[in-house]
């Protein structure tokens, strides 16, 4: 995991200390050459890497928030996943929790409730932010976790 925070402190985008943005997700593609696709999908979205070309599909169709989880989820995978071969895909939600989901999971988490919210709000407060018991209880666990 020790690396995994080298990674995400180098993208000095101030991930777990604000809430991440659309137009984060998008400066941080830009900076990594990553071409973003949002179409109608039967999936949330997809990382895939195609001769050494990165790309994220997002389901166009999804509510504000969780395209904005499922935008961060699929940079996770990059970021932390990137494949060693030539074309790979990874596609969020149709394979078992294994580990590389609960990790993307975990930086899609705080990009969006970031640590400081955990410490300063109460659940309420952030329920009326939007995010779903399932989504803080989820949160809430990786804080407990990992401490971020």
């Amino acid at each position: 995991m020790r690396s995994y925070f080298e990674k995400i402190s180098n993208l000095r985008i101030g991930w777990s200390k604000r809430s991440l943005s659309e137009d984060d997700f998008y400066r941080l593609c830009r900076r990594h050459r990553i071409t973003v696709v949002e179409m109608p999908l039967r999936t949330d979205g997809f990382y895939y890497c195609v001769k050494r070309r990165h790309f994220i599909a997002v389901n166009s169709g999804l509510p504000h928030l969780h395209k904005l989880l499922v935008m961060f989820h699929e940079f996770a995978h990059f970021l932390m996943h990137s494949p060693d071969t030539n074309t790979t895909a990874s596609f969020h939600g149709l394979c078992k929790k294994n580990r590389k989901e609960r990790e993307a999971d975990a930086f899609a988490l705080c990009a969006l409730i970031p640590t400081t919210w955990i410490r300063s709000r109460t659940l309420d407060e952030l329920a009326d932010d939007g995010f779903s018991d399932e989504l803080l209880k989820e949160r809430a666990a990786v804080f407990e976790r990992h401490g971020i």
